[in-house]
């Protein structure tokens, strides 16, 4: 078992139904190992039973689960396949644990399928939401992938290794090896129990022998993990057991919880080391990161308030070095599974490790940019850093270089750091403007570059030669948008290749079809798109913005124009609610327009309600999403010019 899920396995209690007296004294003795979360041994005695033909379903599942929560997903994959083999009916959260099993053996499509299963019977859960609203995470994470390259770090030993942190030219880091004179032994994993240790980074990025870290002071006779340093290198936090001054704290239900503490370099030695006042005896707290300023902890807990078996809280440090109340990361980022393992990058991004979230099997980490209201977007890191494993831990410096832990297959113990180095990588979107009809390359056409939430990123004009060429990143997703005079504006997708290169996009455009008279609508004769809404919703989205605009561009280079925004819904509702919604509507789209510079009094604005429905959507009839969809749109009908 790997020290990073002690704390936060969640067990469930199943009863056994014995066949013999033997087997019955064996099972017992295994089921006394597994409630104290002795896992090892507990799959041992399980294993040699199962072995000799015995069958039964709650032994399956706590296999199943001693694997699982040992982070041997492979194993657990076996045994919940056996489990499901002899009962498709099971809780909820064995449909979850089942997927991320068979994800660490490549099965995604029938881990997809038990996360439909999981979804069916969880009801709200934020996990099963997250997958129904991400079903293409392969795509997703598939697009994310090949900016890294992963190596051993060379500090590897034959038990678990995890957790890095650099100080100046050194990766101090935990480590279950073996130290001299200590023969204690972890019941739980059949290891050491960890220490920090330490490893010059030489000029040619070889690490040094490993060496222990800050001596008796902070290595203690239990557990230390995962340290971060201020930026001084003078302060250090880190995890520990519930042990200070050479005695243990209070245990509470014979549970030794893991707290965060900190010390400070005097003279050369390491000392003053303290207890933080966010821990407690009743809940664990660990992994600690710190802000670019230093003036905010961010951790791992399973404290009250917490969503899943651990969230992410941050507390304010205060200038005398004390904490402020801990506050939740909230549900953006959290999950009812685990978050842990924090890390802010010099670009003030937050990196995490997460199995709460479609990702490639285990432990996948994450990252969110920190904004001053929160946090924007959570985006899946990709492969090689994320595999159908574990990975978490991840630091990365401004050079592009750093550090991952990971059980993935191939490593030397329980878990191993890898060194990461971003590749370097550069991409150009370019092509050719052509008209449509006649082939011929047209010049001083105005190309606009948009990113995947439709932001402009950049604006240029095609040359003499009808060519046109922008700077981009490897392997994301744009919008290419053509727009010139008696032309219909034209807009291409585009998603860039994943290795120095360019990405070719021609584009051709038509003339324009149509004079503007009274009674014509604006997005018909400009080949706009209808500005469709979210079901019972009236916000105007981004995609519904990236069409406005184009709105918004008529009427600025034809000031007479005056339109009527019409509104509309699909039948679902009462009449009565979808004729208050598409009048919401309608404001909302001329408050939009008259926010981005047009007179309010050249906008007027009606809704529709059900009552001009363009397919046979009506009541009672059977349609899809997209044929539902097409009937909540918008229209901008001219009334005057």
């Amino acid at each position: 078992m790997k020290i990073k899920n002690i704390i936060f396995s969640s067990l469930l209690t199943v009863v056994l139904f014995q066949q013999g007296y033997s087997q019955k004294s064996q099972i017992a003795a295994a089921d006394k190992k597994y409630e104290k979360s002795y896992y090892v041994d507990a799959i041992a005695t399980y294993e040699r039973i199962a072995e000799k033909g015995y069958k039964n379903e709650n032994m399956f599942l706590k296999l199943g689960n001693a694997n699982y929560f040992n982070a041997e997903l492979q194993k657990a994959e076996k045994w919940y396949t056996e489990l499901y083999k002899m009962n498709k009916e099971q809780e909820p959260e064995f449909f979850y644990r089942y997927s991320q099993s068979l994800k660490s053996v490549g099965n995604y499509a029938k881990a997809n399928e038990m996360m439909e299963l999981f979804n069916k019977k969880s009801g709200n859960e934020r996990r099963a939401q997250l997958y129904v609203d991400n079903k293409n995470y392969l795509e997703t994470i598939k697009a994310n992938s090949g900016r890294y390259t992963v190596e051993d770090a060379g500090v590897n030993s034959a038990n678990s290794d995890f957790g890095s942190a650099l100080l100046g030219n050194k990766l101090v880091f935990a480590s279950a090896r073996p130290v001299a004179g200590s023969s204690k032994v972890f019941n739980q994993t059949k290891e050491s129990f960890t220490n920090l240790f330490e490893s010059e980074i030489g000029t040619d990025g070889k690490l040094s022998e490993p060496k222990q870290f800050g001596g008796k002071e902070i290595n203690s006779a239990f557990h230390e993990s995962s340290p971060v340093f201020t930026k001084d290198g003078k302060t250090v936090y880190f995890t520990r057991n519930n042990y200070n001054d050479g005695k243990k704290g209070k245990i509470v239900k014979n549970v030794m919880v893991l707290k965060l503490y900190k010390a400070t370099l005097e003279n050369g030695s390491w000392g003053n080391v303290t207890e933080l006042s966010i821990n407690s005896n009743q809940y664990n707290v660990a992994n600690p990161a710190l802000s670019l300023d230093n003036k905010t902890l961010y951790f791992a807990s399973d404290m009250p308030g917490t969503l899943g078996q651990s969230d992410l809280f941050k507390a304010n440090i205060k200038a005398d070095g004390s904490l402020d109340t801990p506050v939740n990361l909230g549900r953006g980022i959290n999950t009812e599974g685990r978050e842990s393992f924090p890390f802010v990058s010099f670009d003030n991004k937050l990196y995490f490790a997460t199995d709460g979230r479609p990702g490639l099997g285990g432990l996948d980490i994450y990252v969110s940019k920190i904004e001053n209201e929160g946090f924007k977007g959570v985006e899946n890191v990709g492969a090689p850093i994320n595999s159908p494993q574990d990975d978490f831990a991840l630091s990365i410096q401004n050079n592009g270089k750093g550090f991952v832990t990971s059980n993935r297959t191939g490593g030397k113990g329980g878990d191993d750091i890898y060194k990461v180095a971003e590749i370097e990588c550069n991409q150009k979107v370019e092509g050719l403007i052509t008209d449509s009809e006649t082939n011929q390359v047209l010049a001083n056409v105005k190309v606009s570059l948009f990113n995947e939430k439709f932001e402009l990123l950049k604006e240029s004009k095609s040359d003499d030669k009808g060519q046109y060429s922008f700077d981009a990143e490897c392997g994301k997703k744009y919008y290419v948008r053509a727009e010139l005079d008696k032309y219909l504006t034209k807009e291409t997708p585009v998603i860039t290749g994943t290795s120095n290169g360019t990405t070719n996009v021609p584009i051709t455009i038509e003339k324009a079809g149509c004079t503007l008279v009274v009674g014509s609508d604006l997005a018909k004769c400009f080949g706009i798109k209808y500005t469709y809404f979210d079901l019972n919703k009236t916000a105007i989205t981004n995609e519904a913005a990236f069409e406005l605009e184009k709105i918004l561009d008529v009427m600025k280079q034809n000031t007479k124009i005056k339109i009527e925004v019409r509104s509309h819904t699909d039948s679902r509702n009462s009449d009565k609610y979808n004729q208050a919604l598409s009048d919401n509507r309608a404001k909302a789209t001329i408050n939009w327009l008259v926010k981005n510079g047009v007179d309010a009094s050249r906008l007027t604005g009606k809704g529709y309600g059900e009552s001009q429905l363009l397919n046979k959507c009506a009541d009672g009839v059977e349609c899809t999403e997209e044929e539902h969809q097409a009937n909540r749109r918008s229209e901008f009908i001219v009334v005057a010019f």
